[in-house]
């Protein structure tokens, strides 16, 4: 991780820095996500150590599960990042910055999931649902 990278919504209330920046990124393709970024979500991972945010008073969330929430303008309604709750990691889309130069993907969670019309890259690590939510959420398998 190296350098610093600069975003923000799309009316520009709420920008942000991430430094130091991992150019590696990843998609999720779950239902949620499809609905909320209108397709995959292509998104960084952030530690909330590296993310400085203006505008915070622009920032709304929504509490889109038992485990996680996404925050969007409330001005604009740019979605801004996923975050699973009680984490220090925010997901953030990579549309929103400035320079998205020399970026790769890294994995794809909610493979399964995908719609049939669109391959990312044969070279990324892929997950399935089951997969996803024994990582990130294990209560939700027991459902």
């Amino acid at each position: 991780m190296s350098g610093v990278r600069q975003g923000g919504c799309l009316c520009g209330d709420v920008r942000f820095e991430i430094a130091p920046f991992d150019a590696k990124f990843g998609a999720c393709h779950c239902k949620m996500c499809q609905r909320w970024s209108g397709s995959a979500l292509l998104a960084l991972t952030v530690p909330a150590d590296t993310l400085t945010v203006t505008g915070s008073e622009c920032v709304s969330t929504y509490d889109s599960s038992d485990w996680a929430d996404r925050s969007f303008c409330a001005t604009c309604g740019a979605g801004l990042w996923y975050r699973v709750k009680d984490s220090d990691v925010h997901h953030i889309p990579i549309g929103l910055l400035d320079d998205t130069s020399g970026l790769t993907l890294r994995s794809e969670i909610f493979f399964d999931l995908k719609p049939d019309c669109f391959d990312l890259s044969a070279t990324s690590k892929k997950f399935t649902q089951a997969e996803t939510l024994a990582m990130f959420a294990p209560q939700e398998n027991d459902k």
